[in-house]
Formats: structure tokens, sequence, C-alpha cells
């Protein structure tokens, strides 16, 4: 069975194409600004400009033609309206032409259902990414949010205060990178029980900002005070479930400092920690593909004309029937 999977939530226009469980391409092209955030109306335009280059680029780096294809899976939501419908609009269109069904895919699930790659077999989900922040595992036939955050998502929060310093997005790396020459300053620090809020934080870090403080040293509190935000929030979950694997998703987690405190926290309390490689982080048609293809093999996918999007879609409002 071979699916295509098409990733379109965000910054990123991907497609992935799996067979039987076995990634055989993952090509992406993400839409960049050199200052400023994320603007929907012109990523959409990104993913219509790029999606037939991206496409014929997968198809022969998989070495298929593209009639092999059984079914498309496309990003359902959660997302951006405009980036999701431009992502849905390409994949109507690749059904009607094929004559091939879609497959409805939560982008949250995705991250997490591709982690079984590492090896994975029941973990807590630590899933960070632009606009979602979430720690989630499987109970009782849903995926199920034991904690989130309460404002922004930590991948927003970070592009935010960049923005704010006349950075470029994404703003991860650069973050990442000028963290490596700070030192300490205290942050607001704000966590309840297993839900994490990031607006004091932002708050105070603009206003010490333009105050003079230096950005390397923010850069590096930042990561100190928000990532021990999330890692608290995931062990206090692993205790919870009483569960002994962490696992990481989502572009945030690509960054090495939140992987470095992840794996403590995980050897100290003896738990096993998994965490995909940066291009199974990061927005991509793979993920999308590979649960894709585990939906249709349970029986489920639409016709093009029933094809819609829902980019509030929570990870727990979908029925999990292909377990």
């Amino acid at each position: 069975m071979i699916i295509l999977g098409i990733e379109s939530t965000a910054h990123t226009f991907g497609i992935g194409i799996v067979k039987d469980k076995k990634i055989l391409v993952n090509v992406i092209s993400a839409y960049k600004t050199e200052k400023g955030g994320i603007i929907p109306m012109e990523a959409a335009k990104h993913h219509a400009e790029v999606s037939e280059v991206i496409l014929n680029e997968a198809i022969n780096l998989a070495k298929i033609r593209i009639n092999d294809i059984d079914a498309i899976a496309y990003s359902h939501g959660p997302g951006l309206a405009p980036c999701l419908l431009e992502g849905l609009k390409f994949a109507k269109k690749l059904s009607e032409k094929l004559n091939k069904p879609l497959i409805p895919v939560n982008h949250c699930i995705a991250h997490l259902e591709i982690g079984e790659l590492t090896g994975a077999k029941d973990p807590v989900l630590l899933y960070a990414s632009g606009a979602n922040t979430q720690i989630i595992s499987y109970s009782a036939g849903k995926y199920r949010i034991f904690g989130e955050t309460l404002d922004i998502g930590t991948g927003n929060f970070i592009d935010t205060f960049a923005r704010h310093c006349g950075l470029g997005f994404p703003a991860g790396p650069k973050i990442e990178q000028l963290a490596k020459n700070g030192k300490y300053i205290e942050l607001p620090y704000s966590i309840k029980g297993m839900d994490v809020a990031f607006s004091g934080l932002l708050t105070n870090l603009k206003q010490k900002y333009d105050k003079g403080e230096k950005i390397e040293n923010l850069a590096y509190s930042l990561q100190e005070t928000a990532f021990s935000m999330l890692i608290e929030a995931a062990e206090r979950a692993l205790a919870h479930l009483n569960k002994k694997e962490l696992l990481l998703g989502g572009g945030v987690a690509c960054n090495s400092r939140l992987q470095e405190m992840a794996k403590i926290m995980c050897f100290e309390r003896g738990a096993k920690f998994f965490c995909p490689p940066n291009d199974l982080l990061t927005d991509n048609g793979a993920m999308i593909a590979y649960l894709g293809e585990k939906m249709f093999k349970a029986g489920i996918s639409i016709a093009p004309e029933k094809a819609n999007i829902n980019p509030r879609e929570r990870t727990d409002d979908v029925e999990i029937s292909w377990k």
C-alpha cells in the first residue's frame, strides 16, 4: 500500500510518501521571512506556488508512478485556515485526477504516531510547536490532553519575542544559537498543574530587552525557564499516568537544550526518552502519510466532495478507531 501525505497547516508545505509503514520520501518547502512573523495569506500563497514542484520531486525521489498511489492523506486541522485550505484544494485536485480517496488526518496526532518509528510503545508526548503546546497520551479510545498552554504555543511565544527584537521567522534556531553565549537572569515561571502559560514571560522578556538587557542573556533565560515549565508538566503527566516513556514532538523539540532537559528528567525517573529526527519533528508530509496509511487500513477515507478542514480541531476531538 502506498499513501501520499500532504502537510499545509502553517509555514510548511510538505509531501511525504509511505509504503507499508516505510517512509519513501519526505519533501518540504518552508515559508520564511527576513523580519516579522508568519503572514497566513502569504504562507498560503507560498504553498500554492510550490505544490506542483514538491509533488513532482517527491514522485521522482520515491521512484514510483503517480498512479501507484492508493490514497491521499491531508492535514485536516488544526492550523491556519488559509494554509489548510490550500492543502485541501491541492489534495482534492489530486484525488479527482487520480480517482483516489482522501484521508483527513489530525496534525497533532500525526506528530505523536510518527514517534512509533523511534520504538516508543505507549508514551506521554510532549508536543511543542508554533501554535500547539500539549501533553498528550492515549487512554480509553482517544488521545487525551493532560496539560496544555493556557495562552500561546511555545513556538509562537519564541517567535513573538524574536520579532520584537528584530529577528526573522522562524526564530527558534536563532534563539538557540544566541543562548549559547548567555547567562541566566530570573524570569516569571508560570505553571498550573500540567498547564503552562507564556504571556507573562513574554511581556517580561520584552520589557527587559527594551531596557537594554543583552539578547544573549534573554535567549538563554527564555530557554531555561520555558523549557523547565514544559519538562515539569511532562514529568507530572508521567507520574499521573504511571507511564515510563516520554516522546518529544513538534518543531520546538528540535532544540538541543529541550532534548537535554528531557533526557535528564527521564534518567532521574527511570523512564525511556524518545525523539524522532528533526525532519520528522518539524511539520512534514511523511507523518501525515504514515498516520494516513493506518487510518486507511482501518477503513477511514472520504470522497473529495466531502473533504473539508477544521482549523480548531483538538487532539481529543478525534475518535481513534485504528488502534
